[in-house]
């Protein structure tokens, strides 16, 4: 299959997405991913304390996608023997002065209750609130037994974002569901993507 670049290159311009990554994920992965977001940020000049809450947020992503993806894809990096790698699309883009980060992947449905409260719980406590139960949830430990983390990742992602964290869940059979997550950093007046 022969896909339309140029169409495809005008729709990414279009709609300001500088960064796209989708495919498999491991734990080494994500810092090399990173380490390219990172110098993609630094050829744009945006502001370091905007850089940095980016690829922090970046980085919570991912590792989100690296614990809750159940889409797999079989990788020759070992002959371990091993299942496969987790699946997941991020997406870096800007509206107006607004950073702008989607993430996508599909899930496990009996885990959709678990993370649409917590991302709720976490959309009513303000900056100051998020801290204190940031430090609350670092000294309690993980108590639920269906989370794979104690939700730290989408506490530090709501501390450091400037609007609510936004989501969708849709069924997508086999009890699983594709799970999409949108997160939004004001950027200030620099002009990525002008």
């Amino acid at each position: 299959m022969i896909i339309d670049m140029t169409g495809l290159h005008n729709m990414l311009n279009e709609m300001k997405i500088t960064f796209v990554y989708s495919g498999p994920l491991w734990s080494e992965g994500i810092g090399g991913l990173s380490e390219t977001l990172k110098e993609r940020l630094d050829l744009e000049k945006i502001p370091l304390n905007v850089s940095q809450e980016i690829l922090s947020v970046y980085i919570e992503q991912l590792n989100n996608m690296l614990m809750y993806s159940e889409e797999k894809e079989k990788l020759n990096i070992t002959d371990d023997g091993h299942a496969g790698y987790p699946k997941g699309t991020f997406i870096l883009g800007k509206e107006g002065n607004t950073f702008f980060m989607q993430t996508g992947n599909i899930m496990k449905s009996e885990n959709v209750e678990m993370i649409k409260n917590k991302i709720d719980y976490l959309n009513t406590l303000d900056k100051k609130e998020l801290r204190s139960f940031y430090k609350e949830q670092l000294h309690s430990g993980n108590n639920n037994i269906g989370s794979k983390g104690a939700g730290l990742g989408l506490i530090e992602m709501a501390r450091r974002i400037s609007s609510k964290i936004k989501y969708s869940f849709t069924p997508c059979g086999d009890d699983l569901s594709f799970f999409a997550l949108y997160t939004a950093i004001d950027g200030g007046s620099n002009e990525l993507c002008s």
